[in-house]
């Protein structure tokens, strides 16, 4: 675990300006990881507030994620904290409560929430026992989860 204070979190750095996979904690249960955003085939762009998935292959050991659920492996990554080009570095939300700038593909308050299924950007409702669930909708209709990434 490493924790460091005065982290800007919104940050979106052209260079690393952390060690990939750097973990910061705050009062009250909320965990980050830094990482390297992909914008992956569709160059889709990150946008704060939404879910980024691992990349397809090597992204969980690489600390390498993208919006484009089509070119992840499925599992949900993180929340964004900044909007992230192709390549560049910035934060994702991993533990405790956030709330999310899309709607969930779909849910109730006490879901189990996966990547499989969603949209890009979002979670949907875990169908099966092989769905690697990362949050649960706290408030569907307010798009609040609790996050519950891999670290």
């Amino acid at each position: 675990m490493t924790i460091k204070i005065g982290t800007l979190l919104t940050a979106a750095d052209t260079t690393a300006a952390y060690t990939l996979g750097t973990v910061v904690e705050e009062a009250g249960g909320k965990s980050y990881k830094y990482i390297q955003y992909d914008a992956a085939t569709a160059a889709v762009a990150g946008v704060a507030g939404e879910v980024a998935y691992y990349v397809a292959g090597t992204g969980y050991a690489a600390n390498n994620v993208t919006s484009d659920v089509s070119d992840s492996d499925a599992v949900g990554a993180g929340v964004l904290q900044a909007a992230l080009a192709d390549n560049e570095y910035g934060w994702i939300q991993i533990e405790g409560i956030a709330t999310l700038t899309i709607a969930l593909t779909a849910g109730a308050d006490g879901d189990p929430l996966t990547a499989s299924g969603a949209g890009d950007g979002t979670l949907d409702v875990s169908a099966a026992v092989t769905d690697a669930v990362v949050a649960i909708a706290a408030d569907a209709s307010a798009n609040q989860i609790m996050c519950m990434f891999p670290r």
